[in-house]
């Protein structure tokens, strides 16, 4: 019997594109070949979509270094108009949208459509900044003559965005490039290209010129990038995901010295004192752990709290994490999806598994689920051991270790004990602590006394080996600018 969740499913993929977008046109991968895109809800294959080559990725490279010098050359407040179109339009097929990633992702509706509301944001924020490349003019120290400072497009950038958020993700790279004037190539993870391919679509519906944006998935991940990575008209490379692949393509782009922009792995902190309302903490904490299932960078990954209300936090939290309703993401009434894919849940079985054997106890959850698809059930575990394998790694998904600490510096040292750095978050009444600690933990972003930090306006990005660089506010377009310096006399 057909169900209202399958006529929309059907629907939501009747029309949605599926072969590469390369110069303006849908065209089928060069040998033909198509790769597979599963419902993790299921297990089963959606559609399938084009599989790029390596010659098909290096034709996007040469149509985007042709369509440069027009785009570029078109006035900022023209450029911006074109983005701004584009947030009308993501904003006018909005639940078409959210509907896809829910399909390709697995998260819910509720999350998918926050998602899309935030993708739009990127265009609608970089359709502003794109009037505001400013530069710079000044005399001389010596008063030989001036110092002219403008910012010009960084040229070819390829942009490679991962499955979590396949909107945010990509829109977050685009705005800033094409409001600078730079013409792009963008390669989605296969687990969810059909995001990235509608928004292809309604990037040309918005005015964007044939060349300017090219999209495709390829199943050739490390050649098909490798081989853009070692052209020469390739000038930047953005890439949103884990540190070790971040590593590997720092190591490609080496001998072109190509400008690199990383946002990689996390293992966020979330830190509450004594003082810290706890229902606000408890709060914040369902938002920093369970957006998108937990499957998020920013996802708060290990939890600090303070042993004088460590118990009664744990339970509250518990309680909360209990209630979600698990199933597929298409349910209105659903509160958690399943993870992504088969090994992203082996990966979370086998970190729970480890912490459980180490004297570690689930509140809540704990254990797979009977049934097909990839689901894993919201988890609280306490009684983690300090040095437990869940506490080092990014869980990406819906588990939540709480270790208690007795002093703020003792809390600090373990939020910093990790080689990644790029948000933490921490609950307290005291202002003055609350802002010292945020001082002191090594992140590039700190939620104080708040579970989500994301904001199109303000800097995103990490330290240590969780990025180079930052995307969005004004930062996010200067990373596809770069300042040429003129010294003129007059």
């Amino acid at each position: 019997m057909t169900t209202a969740i399958d006529e929309r499913r059907a629907a939501l993929l009747r029309d949605v594109p599926t072969d590469c977008y390369i110069g303006g046109k849908w065209v089928e991968a060069g040998d033909g070949a198509r790769v597979a895109v599963a419902d993790p809800a299921t297990g089963e294959t959606l559609v399938t979509v084009a599989d790029a080559t390596v010659d098909d990725a290096l034709r996007a490279v040469a149509v985007a270094h042709d369509a440069i010098p027009a785009w570029s050359a078109r006035p900022p407040r023209e450029r911006g108009e074109v983005l701004r179109r584009a947030f009308e339009l993501m904003k006018a097929n909005a639940e078409e949208l959210a509907g896809l990633i829910v399909l390709e992702n697995g998260k819910t509706l509720r999350d998918a459509r926050g998602e899309v509301a935030y993708a739009a944001e990127f265009f609608r924020w970089f359709s502003e900044e794109a009037v505001r490349n400013t530069g710079e003019i000044a005399t001389a120290p010596s008063g030989t003559n001036r110092i002219l400072v403008v910012h010009q497009p960084i040229g070819v950038a390829v942009l490679v965005t991962p499955w979590n958020f396949p909107a945010a993700m990509l829109t977050r790279k685009i705005g800033p490039a094409l409001a600078a004037g730079c013409a792009v190539v963008c390669k989605p993870a296969t687990e969810t290209p059909l995001t990235a391919l509608r928004i292809a679509a309604i990037l040309e519906e918005a005015g964007v010129p044939a060349g300017v944006v090219n999209v495709f998935a390829s199943s050739h991940a490390s050649k098909v990038v490798g081989a853009m990575l070692a052209d020469p008209r390739v000038r930047k490379l953005s890439f949103t995901g884990s540190t070790e692949v971040g590593r590997t393509l720092l190591q490609t782009a080496a001998p072109g010295i190509l400008n690199c922009s990383m946002e990689l792995g996390g293992n966020a902190p979330f830190v509450v004192f004594g003082d810290a309302d706890l229902d606000a903490a408890v709060e914040g904490a369902m938002i920093a752990k369970m957006r998108n299932g937990g499957e998020a960078c920013t996802a708060a990954n290990r939890f600090y709290v303070h042993a004088s209300v460590a118990d009664e936090f744990s339970s509250r939290f518990a309680a909360a994490m209990g209630k979600l309703k698990m199933g597929p993401g298409l349910d209105e009434s659903v509160d958690l999806g399943p993870l992504v894919n088969e090994p992203s849940r082996a990966k979370v079985v086998e970190l729970v598994g480890s912490a459980l054997d180490g004297g570690a106890r689930a509140l809540v959850g704990g254990a797979v689920p009977d049934g097909r698809g990839w689901f894993f059930p919201a988890t609280v575990l306490t009684g983690v051991a300090p040095g437990a394998e869940i506490l080092a790694n990014e869980i990406f998904g819906p588990v939540a270790p709480i270790v208690p600490f007795e002093t703020e510096d003792e809390a600090v040292e373990m939020a910093n004990d990790t080689e990644f750095g790029l948000v933490s978050y921490v609950y307290t009444r005291d202002l003055a602590r609350g802002l010292r600690v945020a001082e002191r933990i090594e992140s590039g972003m700190v939620g104080l006394n708040r579970g989500l930090v994301s904001d199109p306006a303000a800097p995103f990005g990490g330290v240590k080996q969780s990025g180079l660089g930052r995307e969005g506010g004004h930062e996010g377009m200067l990373e596809y600018l770069e300042a040429k310096y003129i010294a003129a006399s007059w």
